[in-house]
């Protein structure tokens, strides 16, 4: 009878919730109430099983759109901000209740800096010119590194749960690519058409193409990756593919860019050479650049070649900065950003301030045919020169800390693994490779599409590096402050 009841009452809640919606759809129009259901499927999943939650989120994030021009730049991606926000919730709630935390993840070096980071963006809100905007900034990255890193990372002990995350990720991003080389065939796979027919998925071409780039290597490992399945290598293999075409008619020069520099970082590790060489011959080339920057940039001043479809002449325009409005304006920002810097040197302008402040810091002579005189025209087209402008030098310092200790352990775990984990952390270390590079040129850490795959392959480093490198995990669980 127990049983004859419940069947009853699923039946009678079945009926009234589609008349309800019926009613509201007939009388109403409203639609809404019909994803009640999905949204209660995902509330217990939240408090059953979190990684779900996780994995879904990376699911949807190539899927995502992003809706701007909101007041102050209080834009979101619609629908994986708002599901990273409610990880956040979940894990503050965690953390407070329960009071555990795997304390090797807590206090591995990059946690360290990450905290670093999370605190001095703080201290910049307080101090910003803008704390609506900065506070935004802050929120975001919180709750781009809290389910992406401190929540994966534990997830990531599994093995497996790592390349369900590259997978999740590439299966749709495979998806948006093929939509897009089909939009892009419409108009001829022109460059100009090629700089914008990724939208709505991606806001331009060269987030869609540092995106593609992240993964480059990635995908490329599943093709040889130990013990997987003949489908699986072959999924990659076509995947490859696929990607290799869509990089080539993104036209982003800073994807092709950082796609040969971890080229050259797979060929120093193949053949063994120590890390302080790779430093030293670094200094020298710095110095050397700064030795004979007058001389360097007289050689560069003389390139003409502007951006084309042809894939030669758009290489070569790479190094055009005497009428190539792209690149010039890429220098106006840096150095825009720059004088910021010098005004505010330690404290910087506050996080996620430099979009709506750098106008008064261009100059006349440097500004290009797409500058405007209101500054309204995006970031500082750098991972390094926008936190200098917007959190001073120690904002600076942090960000570079960060990338040279992640470089570091990514290699060391390298060195120091068994075969399936060399493969993983090669993979993602030569992935971060490509996103450091073209840091240089972009910067995309303010959206989901490159902060999941970015603090994601940062949490598969130290993962491997705290539980499957022969270090002890014991700890794991324990209180966080002990």
């Amino acid at each position: 009878m127990a049983d004859k009841a419940k069947i009853i009452w699923v039946y009678a809640l079945s009926a009234l919730f589609l008349a309800v919606n019926f009613y509201l759809v007939l009388e109403k129009d409203f639609y809404w109430l019909f994803l009640l259901p999905l949204v209660l499927i995902v509330v217990y999943y939240y408090l059953v099983s979190l990684d779900k939650i996780i994995l879904l989120i990376t699911f949807l994030t190539p899927l995502s759109v992003n809706i701007r021009d909101m007041e102050m730049g209080l834009g979101v991606a619609l629908p994986t901000e708002p599901l990273m926000f409610g990880v956040v919730l979940i894990f503050i709630a965690n953390l407070i209740f329960e009071n555990k935390y795997d304390r090797n993840i807590a206090r591995h070096p990059i946690s360290y800096i990450i905290y670093f980071d999370l605190l001095w963006m703080l201290l910049t809100t307080f101090t910003s010119e803008l704390p609506v905007v900065s506070l935004k900034h802050l929120l975001s990255q919180i709750w781009f590194v809290v389910p992406f890193y401190f929540v994966i990372s534990l997830m990531f002990k599994d093995k497996k749960k790592i390349r369900n995350f590259f997978w999740l990720y590439l299966i749709p991003l495979v998806a948006v690519v093929i939509y897009t080389i089909t939009q892009h065939a419409k108009y001829g796979f022109e460059e100009e058409a090629g700089h914008w027919v990724m939208s709505p998925f991606y806001n331009d071409h060269t987030a869609y193409g540092a995106a593609l780039a992240i993964f480059y290597p990635v995908v490329i490992g599943l093709i040889f990756y130990p013990g997987s399945s003949k489908f699986s290598r072959f999924s990659a293999f076509v995947i490859t593919i696929i990607m290799t075409f869509a990089i080539i008619l993104s036209y982003s020069r800073a994807a092709w860019i950082s796609i040969a520099a971890a080229f050259v970082v797979f060929v120093l590790v193949m053949f063994k050479i120590r890390f302080y060489w790779v430093a030293l011959a670094t200094a020298v080339i710095i110095g050397a650049f700064v030795i004979f920057q007058q001389q360097i940039f007289d050689v560069l001043e003389k390139n003409k070649q502007d951006s084309s479809a042809n894939f030669v002449e758009h290489v070569r325009s790479i190094a055009n900065i005497s009428s190539d409005a792209s690149n010039l304006e890429r220098i106006n920002r840096w150095q825009a950003a720059l004088r910021m810097a010098e005004e505010r040197p330690v404290l910087g302008w506050g996080g996620g301030t430099y979009q709506f402040l750098y106008a008064p810091f261009q100059l006349a002579k440097e500004k290009t045919i797409i500058s405007t005189n209101l500054g309204d025209k995006g970031n500082a087209h750098s991972e390094y020169l926008g936190p200098l402008a917007e959190m001073g030098i120690p904002g600076l310092l942090i960000v570079l800390i960060l990338v040279i200790v992640v470089l570091y352990k990514g290699l060391m775990v390298y060195r120091h693994s068994e075969r399936e984990e060399k493969f993983l952390s090669l993979m993602v270390t030569l992935g971060l490779v490509t996103y450091f590079v073209h840091g240089f040129l972009n910067n995309f850490l303010d959206t989901d599409k490159l902060s999941v795959p970015f603090w994601g392959f940062i949490a598969v480093i130290v993962a491997l590096d705290v539980y499957h490198t022969g270090k002890p995990d014991e700890a794991a669980g324990e209180n966080i402050s002990n």
